[in-house]
C-alpha cells in the first residue's frame, strides 16, 4: 500500500512540475511573440520617420520646381498641398477597406509566424 501511495506521490510531482514547466513555457511563448511584434513595429516607426523627411524635402523641392514652371512660388505650394489633400481624402475613403485591414492582417501575421529556429 505505502508503494502505490509512494507511486502517487511520484506522479502528482511530476505532473505539478509538468504543469509549471508548459506555464513557464507559454509565458516565454507570449513574450517571444510580443518583442517579435514590438521590434517590428519600432523598426516600422523608424523607417516612417526616415520616408517622412524624405517626402517633406521632396515635396519642396516639387512645390519650388512647380512654383518655378507656374510663375509664382506660392502656386507650386498649392499644388502639392492640393496633390496631399487629394491623397488624404482617398486615405479617409478607403481607411475601412485598404488600411485598417492591411495593419490587421500585419500583427496577425506578425503574431503567427514561426521563427526559424535553425538561423539563430
Amino acid at each position: 500500500m505505502k508503494e502505490k501511495v509512494s507511486m502517487l506521490k511520484d506522479l502528482m510531482d511530476r505532473a505539478e512540475t509538468f504543469a509549471k514547466t508548459n506555464v513557464q513555457l507559454y509565458r516565454l511563448k507570449a513574450i517571444d511573440k510580443v518583442t517579435d511584434v514590438f521590434s517590428s513595429v519600432a523598426a516600422g516607426v523608424v523607417i516612417l520617420i526616415i520616408l517622412t523627411f524624405l517626402m517633406i524635402i521632396l515635396s519642396i523641392g516639387a512645390s519650388l520646381w512647380l512654383g518655378e514652371l507656374l510663375g509664382k512660388m506660392y502656386y507650386g505650394f498649392f499644388a502639392v498641398a492640393g496633390f496631399y489633400a487629394v491623397l488624404a481624402i482617398l486615405c479617409v475613403v478607403l481607411r475601412k477597406r485598404l488600411l485598417e485591414v492591411l495593419f490587421n492582417n500585419y500583427i496577425v501575421n506578425q503574431i503567427f509566424k514561426e521563427k526559424d529556429h535553425a538561423a539563430n
